[in-house]
């Protein structure tokens, strides 16, 4: 390859890299998201060209049959799947991102290859390993074909220190004979073993955490592989994901009132509750009366949960929303980082319904203007606005920061039963004065309460 050739790749890669950082800030808003996530594609579709161009692909038939598959499974994804079941593809999507990179790391294998490369390779398939089978296992409890509740048994610790052994002796013998690939097949193994063991502990209210914490393993699995093969564009794509996919799961940790170290190295959401004593009664609500306090409301905060997702209720919202606004009310959204199952998750709902941006309020925002709020709607949520997070210390969910509705004027919350959150406990602002609880499925209530404007 001649030195300009060499030349123009390098840049290209620089590009690439540039590109990925405008379209990771632009991500960082609701308003430019869209833009951003063209950018990246972009910047990922020059570095594929580059890179295919710099490596000197032998046939590009295959290379050609891989981008049309692929494209197409892309496209019927982006086309089919349901915004309401987008965790559960995020999640696919951290796990084949894994198996890339296992894969890669595989094939760098060479019986002349250093020490270092063997180091990278190895972090590669490990970590690649345990993203791919761990997102696997957290599609399951999203989907709840694995159902979402922790999987726990006696003596898991000690199974997973095995595990963990296991893969430092088969690492440690692959580098001294990377001939002998029978070390490589060890440490494949007990890298998608110990994804499965290391998400199965973990219950279906942390999967935000999980989800976050999976895409930054996405990402360093890549940039190992990117050192495996000495293709720089590969190490700073990885990093970047890396990187804000850490950040990211610091974020959720501190919304969910748990440490990193407890993420990483814990069993966490394991079910494990405490019954929080509440006093007090229920009081429903009609559509119809909920309609006369709506009509007569001037300030409107709705709390979006997953029961909204469940419900597809989000363009029912946006209707009741504007009615809302027709009758003169100021109508607010406030979003909990971790209501739904990934993060981001409420504003990419009501983002597809047409919710204006500079309505989605975040948890800092909402609450500040909380006890001026004439009516708070909460739509199938449950812990995260439950102030027991407040008010009970031996509850298991003390000390989390939630949405403070139970100091609004008037809660509505809109729930099929009363059946507990993930967390598994109580909500004593179903028994409070200021609450009344309107029953059924969410998008059939908000369907009656825009008849009644109507």
């Amino acid at each position: 390859m001649s030195s300009m050739n060499g030349l123009i790749i390098q840049l290209a890669y620089v590009a690439s890299a540039a590109l990925f950082i405008m379209g990771l800030k632009l991500l960082g808003s609701a308003a430019t998201a869209r833009k951003g996530n063209t950018l990246s594609a972009v910047g990922m579709l020059v570095a594929i060209v580059a890179a295919l161009i710099d490596q000197g692909i032998v046939s590009y038939q295959w290379i050609i049959i891989g981008i049309v598959v692929g494209g197409l499974i892309g496209a019927a994804a982006a086309r089919l799947v349901q915004m309401t079941s987008m965790p559960e593809m995020v999640a696919l999507f951290n796990g084949f991102g894994g198996l890339a990179s296992l894969l890669v790391g595989w094939a760098a294998l060479s019986g002349d290859a250093s020490t270092f490369t063997v180091i990278t390779i190895v972090l590669s398939v490990l970590i690649g390993g345990v993203t791919f089978t761990g997102s696997l296992i957290a599609y399951g409890k999203l989907s709840e074909t694995l159902g979402s509740g922790a999987i726990m048994f006696r003596g898991q610790q000690v199974v997973n220190s095995l595990i963990v052994l296991g893969i430092i002796g088969a690492a440690v013998m692959l580098s001294m004979d990377p001939t002998n690939t029978t070390w490589l097949y060890a440490v494949i193994g007990l890298s998608l073993l110990f994804g499965i063991m290391a998400v199965i502990p973990i219950g279906g209210a942390d999967m935000p955490v999980v989800i976050s914490l999976l895409n930054s393993y996405s990402g360093l699995a890549a940039c190992a592989a990117g050192f495996a093969i000495n293709n720089n564009i590969l190490i700073v794509a990885g990093s970047l994901v890396g990187a804000s996919g850490i950040i990211l799961t610091q974020i959720m940790c501190k919304s969910m009132n748990r440490s990193l170290g407890n993420v990483l190295f814990s069993g966490f959401g394991s079910g494990v509750t405490e019954a929080t004593v509440v006093e007090g009664e229920i009081k429903p609500i009609s559509v119809e009366d909920a309609y006369y306090v709506l009509e007569a409301a001037t300030n409107v905060a709705i709390i979006p949960g997953y029961g909204m997702a469940v419900a597809q209720a989000q363009h029912v919202v946006k209707e009741l929303c504007e009615l809302l606004e027709q009758n003169g009310a100021e109508v607010n959204f406030g979003i909990h980082p971790v209501a739904g199952r990934m993060p981001g998750h409420m504003n990419v709902l009501l983002a597809e319904a047409d919710v204006p941006y500079d309505q989605l309020l975040e948890m800092d925002e909402i609450n500040p203007r909380m006890e001026t709020v004439d009516v708070a709607i909460v739509i199938g949520a449950n812990d995260v606005v439950n102030p027991a997070a407040r008010e009970v210390e031996s509850s298991p969910i003390y000390g989390m920061p939630v949405i403070n509705v139970d100091t609004a004027k008037t809660v509505f919350v809109l729930k099929r039963s009363m059946a507990s959150g993930f967390a598994g406990i109580e909500n004593p602002l179903f028994y409070k004065e200021n609450t009344r609880m309107l029953f059924g499925d969410a998008k059939e209530s908000i369907g009656g309460l825009i008849r009644e404007f109507s």
